[in-house]
């Protein structure tokens, strides 16, 4: 791999001609130093281990091993990790209960069984079962949905599996109850990217007025025209009339917090002020 690599145009860097050896290096201390007989890695890391192998049982004449499983891959058959860009993280700063939930839920057919398998304890009878009902019902997502909640539920608790419907059934299924049951956190998980702003309730404000405040919408007849056009809901209800004068408990859920969407992905948090 190496020489192929030093023989292409692009060549290879000193530090990944040095990998192996730095990797051999770190068996060979951790054997040393802590009695590590036993390296596990990716297939990728086959060349590595082995280098490992061959350094240690050299130096020490001690019996070592190397263990190496499968990638796990996307649908596209690309790594998935930190160097790929792509991480399913197990902390919820990086990857909150709901991200890691609808990544589970997306997951084609043909890669879900494998999924059960791999990630939860299911008794093999039981994915058998799952997998033939989805076979008679494969518009209800029965295995992705089972899969979503099983590693939702061992990573997160069952508080986190809960968050994870909660987050969506308000994204997706526009519940008013859902988004009143989320806390501070949850919203924030949910719409990470999402601007906020904290706002005071004026008698006779409408949703003109809250879309120009929070900066959702331009000055002027375009944004206007964009509630008009249906471009805005509050709270999963499409508003078309800019007059329409902001209702507590329809506009403004009871946790004093209002969801402003404007366009299909344009999503707004407004937290309400002294109520």
């Amino acid at each position: 791999s190496c020489q192929a690599r030093l023989r292409s145009a692009e060549g290879m860097s000193l530090a990944e001609f040095l990998y192996p050896a730095l990797q051999a290096y770190d068996f060979l201390h951790l054997h040393r130093h802590h009695g590590c007989r036993i390296q596990l890695g990716g297939a990728d890391q086959m060349g590595n281990i082995m280098s490992g192998y061959e350094l240690v049982t050299k130096m020490t004449g001690t019996d070592v091993f190397g263990i190496t499983v499968p990638l796990i891959t996307s649908t596209t058959g690309d790594k998935l990790g930190k160097t790929a860009g792509n991480a399913v993280w197990l902390n919820r700063d990086k990857t909150s209960p709901f991200e890691l939930y609808q990544f589970f839920v997306r997951q084609q057919d043909n890669i879900v069984e494998k999924y059960l398998k791999l990630f939860t304890f299911l008794p093999l009878e039981e994915i058998d079962h799952i997998m033939a009902m989805h076979a008679k019902e494969p518009e209800k997502w029965g295995p992705q949905k089972r899969l979503a909640a099983e590693v939702t539920k061992l990573v997160h608790g069952r508080e986190g599996l809960e968050s994870a419907k909660r987050c969506t059934k308000a994204l997706y299924h526009s519940s008013m109850e859902a988004l009143e049951a989320m806390s501070d956190q949850e919203l924030q998980e949910l719409f990470r990217q999402a601007p906020s702003a904290e706002l005071m309730l004026e008698h006779g404000m409408n949703v003109l007025d809250l879309c120009r405040k929070a900066n959702a919408i331009p000055e002027g007849p375009s944004g206007y025209q964009k509630v008009t056009d249906g471009g805005v809901s509050v709270n999963g209800i499409r508003v078309t009339d800019p007059e329409t004068v902001l209702i507590l408990g329809q506009h403004i859920l009871k946790n004093g917090v209002s969801l402003l969407r404007v366009g299909k992905k344009n999503y707004y948090i407004i937290k309400w002020l002294q109520l």
